[in-house]
C-alpha cells in the first residue's frame, strides 16, 4: 500500500472524536438534563452507571472484529449506529427505563468503534507514527467532549424539540465520512475461515501472551488514572467558585487543557519507553495533586487543579495508547481485539478510584481525596516500575 494514499495522522484521529461526543451526552448532558427535570440523583446515578458497564461488556464481543468484514467496515457501520443511538437517547428523556439500554447501547456501540478503529490504524501507520496516532485520538476524544459538553445542553434547549438531538447524533457519526478516506486493509483471511473455535483458542492465547498481561497489569493498577477528572467538577463550592465558572472550567479549560496534554506525549514517547513515560507521567500528577493539599481555596486554584489534573490524565491517555500500539505491534490478525482488552484495563481504575476517592472527600474532605487519590498513585508507579524493571529483558518489547 503506497503511503501517499494514507491521510494525516490528524485526521486519522478523527475517528474516535465520537467518542467524546457520546460520552459527553451519557455522563454530562443527559445527567444534567434529567436534574432540571427533578429526577432523583440515585436514579440518575443507576442511569450513568449502567451506561459505563458498556466499557468492559464490549470486550467479549470484540473479536467480530477482526473477522469476516475489514475493521474500516465495522468502525464506519458502529460510528452510524452510535449516532442513531445518540439521537434516541436524548428523544428518550421522559422513559427512564430504556433511556438506561439506551445509553448502554450507545457507549456499547462507541467502545466497538473505538476498538475497531484501533486496530485498523495501529495496523495501518508506521511505527514512528504510533506516537502521534495515539496523540490524536486522543485529542479527538476529549476536543469531543468538551465541545459537546459546552454547547449541548443549548442545542437541546434552545432548538425545536427533537432537532438537538439530531443534531448531536450527527455530530456523533459525522467521522464516518472520515473514514472513508482512509485505506482499510481487508482481514485476515485465515482467521475469517477457520472454526470459531480454533479462532477463540486464538483469542485466548492472546490474553495469555506474557506482554499483554504486563501492559494490562500495568493500566489496572491506579498508577495514571486520574480519576479526579470526574470528581472535581462536583467540588468546586469548596473553592468558592460560581456555578458559571465551574462551567466555563470544565468546559473550556478542560478541553485545552486536555489538548495540551495529548499533544505532549509524543514528543517524550519518542525519548523514552513509552511505559516508563505512563509511569513518569502518573507520579508527576500525583505529586501535583500533593501540592493542592496546601494551595488556598480559591476560584483560581480550582481552575489551576481542574487543569493540571486533566493534563495529567490526557498525557497519561495518549501515551496509554503509544504503549497498546507497541504492544500489539504491526499485521496483528488480532489487532482489534487485544485494542478492546487493553483500552477497557484502562479505564479500570478510573472506575474504582472514583468510588474510593469518594468516600475519602466524605471522610476527609480535600486533604482526605487529595492525599489518597495521590498517594495510592505514586504506590502503584513504585510498585509497577519494580515489575517492569524485573522483567524488561524477559517480557518486554524494547520499543515500549
Amino acid at each position: 500500500m503506497s503511503s501517499k494514499r494514507i491521510p494525516p495522522v490528524w485526521l486519522m484521529g478523527l475517528t474516535n472524536l465520537p467518542l467524546g461526543v457520546s460520552g459527553a451526552v451519557a455522563l454530562l448532558i443527559v445527567p444534567q438534563l434529567l436534574s432540571a427535570a427533578h429526577v432523583p440523583e440515585p436514579r440518575i446515578a443507576e442511569i450513568t452507571g449502567l451506561a459505563l458497564l458498556a466499557g468492559f461488556a464490549c470486550v467479549p464481543l470484540s473479536p467480530i472484529l477482526d473477522v469476516r468484514f475489514s475493521r474500516k467496515t465495522y468502525a464506519i457501520v458502529f460510528t452510524l449506529l452510535t449516532g442513531v443511538l445518540t439521537t434516541l437517547s436524548l428523544l428518550e428523556l421522559q422513559n427512564l427505563a430504556v433511556l438506561g439500554w439506551l445509553l448502554f447501547a450507545t457507549l456499547f456501540s462507541v467502545s466497538l468503534v473505538v476498538a475497531a478503529a484501533g486496530g485498523w490504524l495501529g495496523s495501518l501507520v508506521a511505527k514512528t507514527d504510533d506516537t502521534r496516532l495515539g496523540s490524536w485520538l486522543t485529542v479527538a476524544n476529549i476536543s469531543g467532549f468538551g465541545v459537546t459538553a459546552i454547547v449541548g445542553t443549548s442545542l437541546i434547549r434552545a432548538l425545536p424539540p427533537g432537532v438537538g438531538a439530531v443534531v448531536l447524533g450527527l455530530l456523533a457519526a459525522a467521522p464516518a465520512l472520515v473514514c472513508l478516506l482512509i485505506p482499510g486493509p481487508p482481514p485476515d483471511r485465515r482467521l475469517a475461515s477457520e472454526s470459531f473455535g480454533r479462532f477463540f483458542g486464538d483469542v485466548a492465547a492472546l490474553v495469555r501472551r506474557p506482554s499483554v498481561l504486563l501492559t494490562a497489569l500495568l493500566f489496572i493498577v491506579p498508577a495514571a488514572s486520574f480519576a479526579l477528572t470526574n470528581t472535581l467538577g462536583g467540588l468546586g463550592h469548596d473553592y468558592a467558585a460560581s456555578e458559571r465558572f465551574v462551567s466555563l472550567a470544565g468546559g473550556a479549560g478542560v478541553t485545552v487543557a486536555g489538548v495540551i496534554g495529548s499533544l505532549l506525549a509524543p514528543r517524550l514517547a519518542d525519548r523514552m519507553s513509552a511505559r516508563v513515560l505512563y509511569l513518569a507521567i502518573g507520579a508527576i500528577g500525583a505529586l501535583f495533586t500533593l501540592a493542592l493539599i496546601v494551595l488556598p481555596h480559591t476560584p483560581t486554584v480550582f481552575l489551576l487543579a481542574m487543569m493540571g489534573e486533566n493534563i495529567a490524565q490526557s498525557a497519561a491517555l495518549a501515551t496509554a495508547n503509544v504503549v497498546i500500539f507497541r504492544t500489539m505491534g504491526k499485521d496483528n490478525p488480532l489487532a482489534a481485539t487485544e485494542f478492546a482488552v487493553l483500552t477497557a484495563a484502562v479505564t479500570v481504575p478510573i472506575t474504582y478510584m472514583q468510588v474510593i476517592d469518594g468516600h475519602a472527600y466524605g471522610s476527609g474532605g480535600l486533604p482526605g481525596i487529595y492525599l489518597t487519590d495521590a498517594g495510592l498513585g505514586l504506590a502503584a508507579c513504585a510498585a509497577m516500575a519494580l515489575v517492569l524493571s524485573l522483567t524488561r529483558r524477559k517480557f518486554a518489547p524494547a520499543a515500549a
